[in-house]
């Protein structure tokens, strides 16, 4: 590793992140990738809601799945993603509703479940996702809606009627769904009440579903995209659709959005975009190289929420990973906003400041570690608290305390040793931290404990206490054993290297400035060096999680990760 061979793809890699950037001077957009799930559901919701009028946009799907089915009839979740059933299954249903199910596609079900019957899809689909009913019902019942599921009665029961009752209330109800997936609660569970069997209690739950119809509308953003995500987006249409309501505000909205994202090759992706999240990313990566670093905290500050959200009850002073109306605040963007608006003001505070430091004190679990969403939710995963997102919270309080208002500051400190202590009870035996929202497709069990503890590696560098940095001495001794024979990570040891986690690695040993990790430094260097002469520094990686275990990639990502990381290098060898 020269400071010349450094110096040229940190030049490269600015310039690209820098041209990613609006013309306006805005933040940034990226790019997710497209996604067969988004895509199956979306055109089938477009068919449910009105055939005639969305055909274009039902043909154009329709082939850009079918272009993109692997030889023996299967889907991925990205083009770059291992075939899985949900994706398949998925696919198949939409296909199966415009008459162009693929035969191959319905023996790769056949051959890998057991069969195509009820029972063996319910199970299936059931077992896959375990106790969390957030996704699985509604594929079941979009399965149903397409004929393939003919028992309705097979499929779990959503408790809609619920969803009436005080917000505050939920946490304490043990709801089969996750903090976000109030909207589909509520749509997918009246379609399959109504389609079921009736009981001596159907008429009294058909009594409150009005009133259920009244809080989605209320939980719908006004461009019509709930999350900003097509399939909760689609789920809930086609569901309203089914039970009568086409023509409602909520089901119009939808479509609305829906056709509003469709991208020119008839594909959808995930989400609309991670515009907060990337721009977090990037300013930090970028640091003093943003020449209008006061108009880009102005832009980020403004993003801040200003009013308590509908969809899981927080407070107000928190970030969503985008700006657009449907995004929902979450305690990595928060965080992330707060380091970048650190590096991009020189540490000045802002009213906007203190009430992200606040939203993450009220955030934090009862255990001292950060959730996601909610405080106190329950136990399904995406409620938990993780060790990459409690570190960027721990990281954020620490930059910003000595500036923070004189009666925050204790309460502040406190949360702060409550976050430590999580953290040092969360970490394994090996000195790894398992993240949520990441991980590796090539991985056993999807998991990767490389994401999760170079970023909390990387955090906890820069705390003031003996205790975080100890943590990070043994999660960088974790990161050095679990190397690559090619000097790369992947998101465990002895799986294929990626760009993304081996700039994430780089950046937490590089943060830990000891001569024992030179060695693999230099190596980690030298895989990302070969990596950006070959031109491939941006290959497509999906080691994002979106909800319920969906992959994506982002284009940013690898530039961000990579940028970050050798700026700190370059900090190690001046």
């Amino acid at each position: 590793m020269t400071t010349e061979k450094l110096d040229n793809i940190i030049a490269d890699v600015t310039q690209r992140i820098k041209a990613l950037r609006p013309k306006d001077g805005g933040i940034w957009r990226g790019e997710l990738s497209s996604s067969a799930i988004s895509t199956s559901v979306s055109i089938f919701a477009l068919q449910k809601i009105d055939a005639a009028k969305y055909s274009e946009y039902i043909e154009r799907g329709a082939e850009w799945l079918l272009s993109t089915m692997q030889d023996d009839g299967s889907w991925g979740d990205t083009v770059e993603s291992p075939s899985n059933m949900t994706a398949t299954l998925l696919s198949f249903a939409s296909l199966y509703a415009v008459g162009k199910a693929p035969d191959i596609t319905k023996q790769y079900i056949i051959e890998h479940l057991g069969g195509i019957d009820d029972k063996i899809l319910v199970k299936g689909v059931l077992d896959y996702y375990g106790t969390d009913l957030t996704f699985s019902v509604p594929i079941l019942v979009m399965c149903a809606l397409a004929g393939i599921i003919k028992d309705w009665d097979k499929i779990p029961q959503f408790p809609f009627e619920l969803t009436i009752l005080p917000q505050r209330l939920f946490k304490f109800l043990q709801l089969p769904v996750v903090s976000y997936a109030i909207p589909a609660l509520i749509a997918v569970g009246i379609v399959r009440f109504r389609r079921g069997k009736q009981n001596i209690l159907s008429p009294l739950r058909k009594l409150f579903i009005p009133k259920c119809l009244e809080v989605l509308t209320s939980l719908q953003p006004h461009n019509g995209g709930f999350l900003e995500a097509a399939p909760l987006t689609a789920f809930v249409s086609m569901c309203m659709s089914e039970a009568g309501e086409r023509e409602h505000i909520v089901t119009q909205r939808a479509a609305q959005f829906l056709t509003d994202t469709v991208r020119a090759d008839g594909s959808w992706s995930i989400d609309t975009d991670l515009a907060c999240w990337v721009t977090s990313l990037a300013a930090k990566a970028l640091g003093d190289d943003i020449e209008d670093k006061e108009q880009l905290a102005t832009t980020i500050r403004k993003n801040a929420f200003t009013y308590r959200h509908n969809f899981t009850g927080a407070q107000a002073g928190d970030w969503a990973w985008s700006d657009l109306p449907g995004a929902v605040p979450d305690a990595d963007d928060t965080s992330g906003a707060l380091v970048a608006l650190y590096h991009l003001t020189d540490g000045k505070y802002y009213d906007e400041i203190g009430g992200g430091i606040e939203w993450l004190m009220a955030l934090q679990n009862n255990d001292g570690g950060m959730p996601t969403f909610c405080k106190g939710w329950g136990k399904l995963p995406f409620d938990r608290s993780c060790g990459d997102i409690s570190a960027h919270a721990l990281l954020a309080m620490e930059l910003w305390y000595d500036v923070l208002p004189t009666k925050m500051q204790p309460r502040c400190q406190r949360s702060i040793k409550r976050l430590i202590k999580w953290m040092l009870r969360s970490q394994s035996d090996e000195g790894a931290w398992n993240p949520l929202w990441f991980g590796d497709q090539d991985a056993p069990k999807e998991l990767s404990p490389v994401y999760g503890t170079a970023t909390a590696v990387e955090y906890l560098t820069s705390s003031k206490s003996e205790q975080a940095h100890s943590m990070a001495r043994r999660g960088a001794e974790y990161l050095a054993k679990v190397q690559n024979t090619d000097g790369g990570w992947g998101g465990q040891k002895g799986v294929k290297s990626k760009v993304t986690l081996t700039a994430r690695a780089l950046a937490a040993l590089a943060s830990t400035s000891r001569d024992e990790y030179r060695d693999a430094i230099e190596r980690g260097f030298n895989y990302i060096y070969q990596i950006w002469e070959q031109g491939e520094l941006t290959r497509r990686e999906p080691i994002g999680l979106y909800f319920s275990r969906l992959w994506y990639s982002e284009e940013m990502y690898n530039l961000t990760f990579t940028l970050n990381a050798l700026k700190k290098l370059k900090t190690t060898i001046q």
